[in-house]
């Protein structure tokens, strides 16, 4: 039980710099390539972590997902997740950006992130408002 908060602990805080570092992204000239390539790797490797993590929550409440999408679909499920259309479609920009490389795909897939972002970061404040009590509460 210890070793399974301290790696969702852990978890939490992985994701909470990826988000940081993906929001410092954003903020950043989309004019600039080698920006908007920057981000959308940043925004793959947020949402990795995200999943993972969201697969360890599922699990300490009993729920066992395999796949990335099944994961999204479970969160959705139990509340986590309040616009399941919209983290599906995050895990397929995720999936495209990572088999093959296309200038207007890359720029479609930028306007989804900043569309996007608010949910995600919001999805995160409320993860952490929830649990991390909870793994207070259990040392």
């Amino acid at each position: 039980m210890e070793e399974e908060n301290r790696k969702l602990r852990q978890s939490f805080t992985n994701l909470k710099k990826a988000l940081g570092r993906l929001e410092e992204a954003l903020n950043e000239n989309q004019e600039n390539s080698l920006i908007v390539d920057g981000t959308i790797q940043r925004f793959e490797f947020t949402i990795e972590i995200y999943w993972k993590m969201l697969k360890r929550l599922l699990l300490s409440e009993g729920i066992e997902a395999k796949t990335p999408r099944e994961t999204l679909k479970e969160a959705y499920q139990v509340g986590w997740l309040q616009n399941e259309q919209a983290w599906l479609q995050m895990l397929k920009d995720r999936n495209e950006t990572s088999h093959a490389y296309d200038e207007d795909m890359a720029r479609n897939i930028l306007q989804n992130i900043i569309r996007y972002f608010p949910e995600m970061k919001t999805t995160f404040q409320n993860l952490e408002r929830q649990y991390m009590k909870e793994l207070d509460n259990n040392e």
